[in-house]
């Protein structure tokens, strides 16, 4: 390829609304180009971009036994109605209509055509496992689209669906799945880690994601550098503490702690530990009526230690709250503690409540928490003597670094990343909800039981520059680099044997496979030099006449500090082991 064929298009400042790095970056180096709220067109360098990305993905997802297929981007309102998620999916879901007033979506995810084809297509048993997969375009309606490709309305995504005649087969399709991702990350030359990831309401713990590591990642990564494990935060579990409670040392005081409601607050006024404290958080469950209003609501409490966060997702799974949940309202707390909010506590209740504890707090000896009254907070709390044993014990909290890992090999750590992948064992889910069936060997209809797999494509690309850039701009990994290589002649158009040995490297290169640009733009070398510095192209070779005569070029990597001088003769297969490497 020849730049001057191409369409190049940088920029030197990056658009006001850029607010990550790699939305400034791939805007500057004109990869993307904004159309609306959280709408792009992909221009030429980026769309090679995703097309490197597609491209790996469908040879590891072909590998692995998945079959390609397309599904509509707008779908009959109908199927989603059958799982209820037409109602359920809330404002996300773009919902249209055509000209006779039917209702369609437009698709965000595919499970239910997916499932629609395969309770017409797979009738037996004998014609499972099979998996289909789609790379195609998805619409999520953000209600705050930000940060370029990473959270944008429309995207790519590639989604894959795996039916199964029973568990352990779904399982085993699940693991090719897994192990097929972990090659596909492999490949695109990025530091990720695979984490156990919630798997909702559905259960089970076959459900992991892929996160590429970044300090701008929007999510928190939870490992043990001694071992294997990981998990997202919301999976990680916070063990229970080693050894007996703390005995109690001090009688419970009324203390005085004016204007200070918060646990680091009291803390500091009192002259303590953070972790000495006990906060309390306040939830309510309802029941509904017939009618679909609230006939009765349950109040709950929930303390956990003033230095930790509580994990929604772990409270969720508590007996009584794994049916929703909300925050009180502030009438609903005054009618329990007789306090407003930020002197709260479980002593002296004006109504019972239920309470629930995490497991730190649960072996606190000699606590602080509130007293119910403003201005004032419990010192000196302990359990069985000033309030009785805890009834619910369960781990509440988001882990923090240096907790002890589950496995038992050493204390945890914690990192940024950016979800870009995720494997997920659906089960029964959605070929209940549309009777989805095949018959079994028995000769009795059985559902389906389901996998699903997604790679966000688009998002991937923004992803790598968050973890590849620098402050000349992006650094591809060869594999997803718009161009592995670029020529740069100097004063090409002003020197025949510059402009000769450009095009002579350039076509050998191409007969070689290796996928080349040679920049004959005529531009300045300090032009030049930094437009693909901001593109990233990950390897340069730059042609001067003194370096001809010399019988040499220059070599550069893109993270190279300084370029190698090659002889003429060695170049070829010079880059080739560089390129190999």
């Amino acid at each position: 390829m020849k730049a001057s064929q191409f369409f190049i298009s940088t920029l030197k400042e990056a658009p006001a609304d850029a607010e990550v790095v790699s939305h400034q970056l791939m805007t500057r180096a004109g990869m993307i180009k904004k159309l609306g709220a959280g709408i792009y067109s992909y221009m030429p360098m980026g769309l090679r971009v995703i097309q490197k990305v597609e491209a790996i993905v469908r040879e590891e997802m072909n590998r692995a036994g998945a079959v390609e297929l397309t599904m509509p981007v707008i779908q009959p309102a109908e199927l989603w109605q059958e799982t209820g998620r037409f109602e359920k999916m809330g404002p996300e879901l773009l919902r249209i209509q055509d000209r006779h007033e039917r209702n369609f979506v437009v698709q965000p995810t595919s499970e239910e055509v997916v499932t629609d084809i395969a309770r017409q297509e797979l009738r037996s048993y004998k014609q499972l496992p099979k998996n289909f997969y789609q790379i195609q375009t998805k619409f999520r309606d953000e209600r705050r689209p930000r940060f370029g490709l990473m959270r944008g309305r429309e995207f790519i995504m590639k989604d894959a669906y795996s039916f199964d005649r029973d568990g352990e087969a779904a399982q085993a399709s699940y693991q090719v799945m897994a192990a097929a991702y972990r090659r596909i990350f492999d490949r695109f030359g990025l530091r990720y880690r695979a984490v156990a990831a919630d798997s909702g309401a559905i259960g089970g713990d076959l459900s992991e994601e892929f996160q590429v590591i970044a300090a701008t990642g929007e999510d928190a990564i939870v490992y043990c550098p001694g071992s294997d494990y990981a998990a997202n935060m919301e999976k990680a579990e916070a063990l229970a503490p080693a050894g007996p409670r703390q005995a109690a040392a001090n009688p419970m005081v009324k203390t005085p702690t004016p204007g200070k409601s918060t646990c680091a607050d009291v803390a500091e006024l009192l002259g303590v530990p953070l972790s000495t404290t006990v906060k309390s958080l306040v939830l309510a469950t309802d029941e509904l009526n017939e009618a679909g209003e609230i006939a009765k609501s349950q109040v709950w409490l929930l303390l956990l230690r003033g230095d930790h966060d509580m994990n929604e997702v772990k409270v969720a799974k508590v007996a009584g709250l794994d049916a929703g949940f909300r925050f009180a309202t502030v009438t609903e707390i005054e009618e329990h503690f007789g306090c407003k909010p930020g002197y709260l506590g479980p002593i002296g209740l004006k109504k019972p409540v239920k309470l629930v504890v995490d497991r730190e707090v649960a072996v606190l000896g000699d606590w602080i928490c509130g007293a119910n009254e403003p201005d004032f907070h419990m010192t000196g709390v302990n359990w069985g003597r000033d309030l009785p044993e805890p009834d619910v014990v369960a781990d509440l909290r988001n882990v923090v670094e240096g907790d002890a890992s589950p496995d038992g090999k050493g204390a945890l750590a914690i990192e940024r990343g950016i979800e870009v992948g995720h494997v997920f064992y659906l089960g029964t889910k959605y070929s209940k909800a549309m009777n989805a069936t095949f018959l079994g060997e028995d000769g009795k209809p059985a559902y389906f039981e389901m996998g699903c797999y997604g790679i966000g494509v688009t998002r991937l690309p923004a992803a790598a520059i968050e973890q590849n850039h620098d402050e000349r701009g992006i650094i591809w990994p060869d594999a997803l680099a718009p161009f592995t290589l670029v020529i740069c002649p100097i004063g090409m158009d002003r020197s025949a044997d510059v402009k000769q040995a450009a095009e002579r490297l350039h076509d050998d290169l191409v007969a070689a496979g290796v996928d080349v640009i040679l920049d004959d733009r005529g531009e300045r070398p300090g032009a030049m030099f930094a437009d693909w510095e901001l593109i990233g192209v990950p390897h340069r070779v730059t042609i001067g006449e003194r370096g001809l005569k010399a019988g040499q070029v220059e070599y550069q990597h893109r993270r190279d500090s300084a370029a190698t001088q090659v002889n003429t003769p060695e170049l070829l297969a010079f880059l080739k082991s560089k390129l190999k490497a």
